[in-house]
């Protein structure tokens, strides 16, 4: 689906990995953007590179959405340069390994704002605005995680849990209003997502891991092609259908060893 003239998307999480990726993908197609993340001076580059290469508006908005607030500020900007976004990309997450009680709950708290709490609200803030319009959607980037429980990557796991359900009820209810949304639950990818959260030594991240274009271009085309999940990857797709098939005991002691 090539974009209108007119058409914005707005990525969230967009200076590095599957949301820099998306947001190629996405001008390519013609879309304007608006590219949110927390780090200004890579945020501008990509916007500068990507208005060249293609030829649209890019907007680039330095904004720390893990902080409560963050969609506020985010929101007033869009109001003050008159920007319609008719598609909504929630790619911003973090993760942490370690025992839930180690961790600290601060952190942890942040985490759950930015991966639930933030796309939360920027969806049911933006989404009005498509319905009027009668076009655009949502694109969710959730996880694997999302199917199964994470001993020792507790609360990332259940946050992408939530992801999974909340876009495929999402999806379910704007059946037939115009708009697509699709939740992409990728697999380990080459990103900094590992490193970040301190577990890019643990068993999970030493296996296959899926190239971060690949991955993107999997979520785009599945977004543009209406479906409602997108597991990227053959074997993400395999492994995600055998949880279903082993008693949840048995799942949670597989996951624990993955992850240490």
């Amino acid at each position: 689906m090539a974009a209108s003239p007119r058409a914005t998307a707005l990525i969230t999480g967009a200076s590095s990995g599957i949301g820099k990726s998306l947001a190629r993908l996405f001008a390519r197609d013609g879309y304007g953007l608006v590219l949110v993340a927390r780090r200004a001076d890579a945020l501008q580059e990509i916007a500068a590179d990507l208005a060249k290469a293609h030829s649209v508006p890019v907007t680039a908005l330095a904004v720390d959405l893990a902080r409560t607030g963050g969609v506020n500020m985010l929101i007033d900007s869009l109001r003050a340069a008159a920007i319609e976004v008719d598609v909504l990309v929630n790619n911003a997450g973090f993760g942490m390994q370690g025992a839930f009680t180690a961790l600290p709950v601060e952190r942890q708290l942040e985490m759950i704002q930015l991966n639930l709490t933030t796309l939360t609200e920027l969806t049911g803030r933006l989404i009005p605005g498509m319905l009027a319009r009668g076009r655009g959607g949502v694109l969710n980037v959730g996880s694997t995680a999302g199917f199964q429980p994470g001993p020792f990557m507790a609360v990332y796991y259940a946050t992408k849990a939530y992801v999974v359900s909340f876009s495929e009820a999402l999806a379910e209810e704007l059946s037939g209003s115009g708009l697509l949304v699709t939740c992409l639950a990728p697999g380990p990818t080459a990103t900094g997502f590992a490193t970040e959260a301190g577990a890019a030594d643990a068993a999970l991240f030493r296996g296959d891991v899926m190239d971060v274009d690949e991955v993107a271009r999997i979520g785009y085309d599945g977004w543009k092609d209406g479906k409602t999940l997108v597991i990227a990857g053959h074997r993400n797709r395999m492994r995600a259908f055998a949880v279903r098939l082993f008693p949840r005991a048995y799942v949670r002691k597989i996951v624990r060893r993955l992850n240490k």
